[in-house]
């Protein structure tokens, strides 16, 4: 499992915490994101050729989920295409059987706690609804074991899932994982330098050339 995490402004925060009793008082937006990436390291990434895309994004809001399509939805959608394109990967149909399929996920939660990746995966395989990847009746899954997450104003989840050898073993899993949190995420003008972040951590993630 590996994991990397890009912090900004923690200096700041350092000098604030001291004599205020707000540390991110006075950050900018962008100073207070953090951007988590996690992988399966087993993963070959440099084999996969094609991707796919959803039209909208998962919205999970304490456990309740919808699927919309806002500006700022599209945006992130936009940009996560052009980095996977930029890394060499092709964009297809659905339904030309693409090897890797990519999920956006807003997430509206006040809380913390440990994620249990298998669980996250294994328990809430509902948010990568299988059908809409045309492998109906498949179960999900991840290595990544666990990671602690609090969640007070929202978070943005990518996840890249990988249908190349989902019909070897009945199971769809996960890859790669971006998490993004902080303030002002939900930013369509900012969408691009966010996705940006994650994809600057994760210089594995490149089709072979």
């Amino acid at each position: 499992m590996k994991k990397h995490y890009l912090i900004a402004g923690l200096v700041a925060v350092g000098a604030l915490t001291g004599c205020s009793k707000d540390p991110l008082q006075g950050m900018t937006q962008e100073e207070s994101r953090i951007y988590i990436t996690n992988h399966d390291s087993t993963a070959r990434f440099g084999s996969y050729a094609t991707f796919t895309i959803s039209d909208s994004v998962t919205v999970i809001n304490n456990n309740q989920v919808t699927r919309q399509q806002t500006t700022s939805d599209i945006a992130f959608i936009s940009a996560l295409r052009a980095e996977m394109q930029g890394r060499g990967y092709t964009m297809v149909n659905r339904t030309d059987k693409p090897d890797l399929a990519v999920n956006v996920n807003r997430i509206y939660n006040t809380s913390t706690g440990v994620i249990n990746y298998g669980n996250y995966w294994g328990n809430y395989g509902g948010f990568y609804d299988p059908w809409m990847w045309g492998y109906g009746g498949m179960g999900f899954g991840s290595p990544f074991g666990f990671a602690t997450y609090s969640i007070t104003e929202g978070a943005l989840s990518i996840d890249i899932l990988d249908l190349k050898n989902a019909s070897a073993n009945n199971r769809i899993n996960g890859i790669w994982s971006g998490l993004i949190r902080g303030s002002g995420i939900f930013n369509a003008n900012t969408a691009a330098s966010q996705v940006k972040q994650l994809f600057e951590q994760s210089p594995y993630l490149r089709k072979n050339q």
